[in-house]
């Protein structure tokens, strides 16, 4: 069965909320199509400790503060995806759970969706599929020689999955320094691992800074200023309270990436080594855009390129969420709703008549 609507967004989690909130205020037709069977996006699937790294009203999607947790100055998921989904239920957004889509391809002057429950043909279609489903492993020598366990950031749920266990963590962002941590806080055998010494930011600097800074980087770009460097200039890893307690009492030493596995752990140039039971690689994503291969439009790095939201190479596909290269801060909460407006405006545009 082929349904037709004006707009398709693919990806229920916060960015594809926030382009529905914004297209239903412009009156635009529209269906969401996420393949969870939940509300939540990514956020129902993160280990048990994450917290977020901004207070609760800076954490929000447009439209509707999320509510403060109490006893909690950073909120963890389960508070977010309780927030989405009722974020979901009040504006009344059209999402369709448990579709899987499959391919997008162009039919004239709409593009046609596939999925496992049928096909939607659309004038315009949004990308909010993030990356969490796309967790990227480096070509890391002995990967396959290593017998222990390894697990992306993807798959972390506990410490307590690592009682008794020696745990290397591999990798120097965010993720890696809060997983390290929350081993580390946990009494793990941890070996800390990063490509370069880690970049923590200043203590005082959490989430509603970054915002600040990503977006006075967007005005000097359109302004035609020099590029400040944005988030990026000031360090890779956010203080967040457990991250500084696990630094400050030396918990929190990172060694030099190794140069391979071995079959009990790994080592390094130098030839010095370290046992392991298990690898957690927190070495980051790539954008889930696998819908999309039929349209030929991925360029370096597995991104398609784009002006605003809108892809260069097929002006109907709008992409959302995905980081700075769709928007400043559009990865985030707080960041995704100037871009979700951005994008609604420029499709009600496309359907004028």
């Amino acid at each position: 069965m082929t349904q037709r609507t004006g707009v398709v967004v693919i990806g229920g989690g916060q960015a594809g909320l926030a382009a529905g909130y914004h297209l239903r205020r412009l009156g635009l037709d529209h269906v969401i199509l996420d393949a969870a069977a939940a509300p939540g996006g990514a956020w129902q699937h993160t280990w048990e400790s994450l917290r977020l790294f901004s207070p609760a009203q800076y954490s929000s999607l447009p439209g509707r503060l999320m509510p403060v947790q109490e006893g909690q100055v950073y909120p963890d998921a389960a508070h977010v995806v309780n927030y989405l989904a009722h974020y979901e239920k009040r504006y009344e957004l059209p999402v369709q759970r448990g579709v899987w889509v499959s391919a997008v391809h162009r039919d004239g002057t709409f593009l046609r969706v596939e999925t496992e429950n049928g096909e939607w043909r659309a004038r315009t279609v949004v990308s909010a599929t993030g990356t969490w489903t796309r967790p990227f492993l480096p070509a890391v020598p002995g990967r396959r020689q290593f017998t222990g366990r390894q697990l992306h950031t993807v798959q972390y749920k506990s410490p307590t999955d690592f009682a008794g266990q020696r745990v290397i963590v591999v990798g120097g962002g965010n993720s890696g320094a809060q997983i390290a941590a929350d081993l580390a806080h946990a009494g793990i055998h941890l070996t800390w691992v990063t490509q370069r010494p880690p970049r923590f930011l200043a203590d005082e600097i959490d989430g509603r800074a970054l915002f600040d800074v990503a977006t006075a980087r967007r005005r000097a770009l359109a302004e035609g200023r020099a590029d400040s460097g944005g988030v990026a200039s000031l360090g890779d890893i956010v203080a967040v309270p457990p991250v500084r307690a696990a630094r400050d009492a030396g918990l929190l030493r990172a060694r030099p990436m190794f140069a391979r596995l071995t079959e009990g752990g790994v080592e390094w140039a130098d030839g010095t080594g370290a046992a392991a039971d298990a690898v957690i690689w927190c070495t980051g994503f790539r954008p889930a855009l696998a819908p999309f291969a039929g349209l030929r439009l991925r360029g370096a790095r597995g991104r398609i390129a784009t002006v605003g939201t809108r892809a260069v190479g097929e002006p109907r596909l709008h992409l959302l969420g995905y980081g700075d290269w769709t928007g400043p801060a559009s990865a985030t909460l707080i960041g995704v709703g100037r871009p979700a407006r951005d994008a609604a405006r420029a499709i009600a545009e496309q359907l004028r008549p």
